[in-house]
């Protein structure tokens, strides 16, 4: 029996990215590990499209479902114009129920100036709770395009902001009494802040403009997901510097609590990024205002987590840290 979250590498592998129909020439990044959207020329810039559910939560689902779509696109390098949304709501859902995850989209929309172009809406037994899924349409210049897996051995690893930002925002609201109850209401207040930096877009849309060879989004597997999937679509390694990766505070604080890796806990709102130089693009990076820092390196193979003299393997993504801390919570209560 399958666990809840993303299907491992090796299934998606045989059971899904096997079966792909035609093929089309304009289809230039076609599905594999890695790889968050298709890219298609269909004459002038490229298209990237993405989509994604947002099934981890029960709040915020609008703007989330925005943001997390967008993101994608713009770790190709690409602008996100247009957004289309499905809206699977439960039995005994209210209007205002579905009339606050519009406002919410609509207000995340505005602010990264993406058009919501339609979709589908329905009230359906086949759900418990709501589910929102979006599909985002990007735009990117043929020469600014970048992908997944284009790092090479050599390249440095960047991360913007920090690990486990999107995971801890969840569960600041979706735990907030559990964790006020034990760790006070300033770290769950401050925590629940995280959810206003999710979006990935401004960093994506700088860095392809300086040379970088690869990014990808953290999310649903976290950090180390993120840089396994990365590395592999690269056909590469990755060695990376567990005291340069930042976490917060307050992620600290509730990882430790429910007994969960900040990071292999889902963090949209951070970007990986594989460049050249990477000292130069974190200081690009922080002249606009966005922290980032250089947590290691491209290698020839393997997936090594530094710490001092020790050096040990980590694998693939497996069921994010979210579904466990929330089971353990239940449990602690």
């Amino acid at each position: 029996m399958l666990k809840i979250g993303k299907l491992p590498p090796e299934i998606l592998s045989r059971k899904v990215l096997s079966y792909h129909g035609g093929r089309r020439d304009e289809v230039l990044v076609r599905p594999r590990i890695g790889e968050d959207c298709g890219v298609l020329d269909l004459g002038g810039d490229l298209c990237v499209v993405s989509t994604d559910p947002i099934t981890g939560a029960t709040r915020d689902l609008g703007r989330l479902a925005v943001q997390v779509s967008c993101n994608d696109v713009a770790a190709n390098g690409a602008e996100p114009v247009g957004i289309l949304l499905t809206i699977l709501a439960p039995p005994g859902v209210s209007e205002e129920e579905i009339a606050a995850v519009m406002r919410q989209v609509d207000e995340t929309a505005r602010a990264l100036d993406v058009e919501v172009l339609g979709g589908h809406t329905e009230v359906t037994d086949a759900v418990s709770r709501m589910v929102v899924s979006s599909t985002v349409i990007g735009k990117a210049a043929a020469g600014r395009l970048v992908t997944s897996s284009g790092a090479r051995p050599g390249d440095e690893v960047v991360l913007t902001k920090t690990a486990g930002l999107e995971g801890t925002a969840i569960l600041a609201t979706e735990l907030a009494e559990f964790l006020i109850d034990r760790l006070g209401e300033e770290t769950v207040r401050q925590a629940r802040r995280f959810a206003e930096l999710l979006s990935v877009v401004p960093e994506g849309l700088i860095a392809a403009r300086h040379g970088v060879t690869a990014m990808h989004d953290v999310t649903e597997g976290g950090l180390l997901g993120a840089l396994y999937e990365m590395a592999s679509a690269s056909g590469a390694g990755v060695e990376v510097d567990l005291a340069k990766v930042p976490v917060t505070g307050e992620t600290r604080r509730i990882t430790t609590l429910l007994d969960i890796d900040p990071l292999r806990l889902i963090g949209s709102g951070s970007m990986l990024i594989a460049a050249p130089e990477g000292d130069r693009l974190v200081s690009v990076l922080h002249a606009a205002g966005i922290p980032a820092a250089r947590i290691g390196r491209i290698a020839e193979s393997g997936f090594f987590l530094v710490e001092g003299e020790t050096r040990r393997q980590f694998g693939p993504p497996e069921s994010d840290e979210l579904y466990a801390a929330l089971a353990r919570a239940r449990e602690m209560r």
